[in-house]
């Protein structure tokens, strides 16, 4: 064990945590109107609750357990058997095990900006559980846990390079989130603009600082490669957040504080897959692609294509870790093979899985609440509480 090794993975599992919450819950509730903005907190506290426990029961041994080449099977249920002095590589399980539960939770909290302001609370919570279990779980097991698309897989020796999550969180948590935007329909009142610009920026700040533990932390050691994962990390999202602002200048003549920091979250998302095999200059050419392709994908979806995927997850997650997947092919430190091979089975499977369990939970709950709870607001009518004394 090393203990440096050790003492920086657990920060950087703090810092991930700290992503979810309160950094996403800020960067979300801000955006929604403030008679919503108490509904987006809970559901990113509670699922936050909820996909850990289901990852100490179920999910970590299927992602990461001695199974076969499609998941870990149930060996490690529970941590049963696991000590504190087990080792992952250099580190203890059990360590490796809180790190990655952080992101078990904030891949499935990213579905949430999807489908704010006209969800119903309990398919929310019975669609994140049954989708953490079969989609995220099986896809992390397939690249990061040793499955069928890591090296020697379905892919040969070179296998499919995802450091932090290109695929395994934003390209899985963003095309479920566009399918259930378009599975539950727009809302009464789209254009709506963000109630606390102030709280958008904050929980921003917040995601940029936690994102040094998302892929920093992913090294898994305290080296060198942690240190060029954190500063690439940094130059793409200062790249994307210029960039975003400039071509919205460009077009729109004015450059927006909420456009800035969408920037910084859409260069974030880009260098995730990436950050482990890049520098600087790469990173920089990264971020500022991805400033103004991004800002071109909310355009197309929101205005031409008429979807509302409220809180633009697709756009920004989805087209920028996608992006970035296949950047690493682009830039010669990945095959094209196996990372646009990747990507499409993993789309695929991750849209009619998806589409499997909302129709399933559809069953139970409903997937939207009524016309009348929408109009007054989700706070109030799902959960009896107010943010502010008066809402607008």
């Amino acid at each position: 064990m090393s203990g440096a090794d050790t003492a920086w993975v657990m920060v950087a599992t703090a810092l991930v945590l700290f992503m979810t919450l309160p950094g996403l819950a800020l960067f979300y509730g801000g955006l929604v109107r403030a008679r919503n903005v108490l509904s987006v907190f809970m559901q990113c506290f509670a699922v936050a609750c909820l996909m850990s426990l289901l990852w100490l029961l179920f999910g970590y041994s299927m992602a990461f357990g001695s199974g076969d080449g499609f998941w870990g099977g149930l060996g490690k249920f529970a941590l049963i058997g696991i000590t504190p002095d087990d080792l992952r590589g250099t580190i203890p399980e059990i360590c490796f095990f809180a790190f990655q539960m952080t992101f078990a939770i904030i891949t499935p909290a990213l579905i949430l900006g999807a489908f704010v302001e006209r969800i119903n609370f309990a398919f929310v919570l019975s669609f994140c559980a049954l989708w953490l279990l079969a989609v995220y779980a099986p896809v992390t097991h397939w690249i990061w846990g040793g499955g069928m698309m890591a090296d020697g897989g379905i892919f040969g020796a070179v296998g499919t390079k995802d450091f932090a999550g290109g695929i395994v969180v934003h390209e899985t948590a963003a095309l479920a989130a566009l399918l259930l935007a378009v599975m539950v329909g727009p809302r009464a009142k789209r254009h709506t603009p963000p109630h606390a610009p102030v709280l958008v920026a904050i929980g921003a700040g917040m995601l940029w600082v936690g994102w040094f533990g998302f892929n920093g932390g992913s090294q898994l050691a305290a080296d060198g490669g942690a240190a060029m994962a954190i500063t690439v990390t940094h130059i793409s999202a200062a790249a994307a957040s210029l960039s975003w602002a400039l071509w919205e200048r460009i077009k729109f003549g004015k450059s927006s504080l909420i456009g800035l920091v969408t920037g910084t979250i859409a260069g974030l998302a880009s260098i995730t897959p990436a950050s482990g095999y890049v520098g600087p200059l790469e990173a920089l050419l990264i971020g500022a692609i991805a400033g103004i392709l991004c800002q071109e994908a909310v355009i197309l979806l929101r205005d031409r294509l008429k979807i509302d995927d409220s809180l633009d997850v697709f756009a920004v997650h989805g087209v920028g870790g996608i992006f970035g997947t296949i950047m690493i092919a682009a830039l010669g430190h990945g095959a094209w093979i196996a990372q646009l091979g990747a990507l499409i089975m993993v789309g695929v499977y991750t849209i009619v899985l998806s589409w499997i369990i909302a129709k399933l939970v559809g069953l139970v709950f409903p997937m939207r609440v009524s016309s009348e709870d929408e109009n007054s607001g989700l706070d109030l009518a799902a959960h009896g509480e107010r943010a502010y004394d008066h809402t607008s």
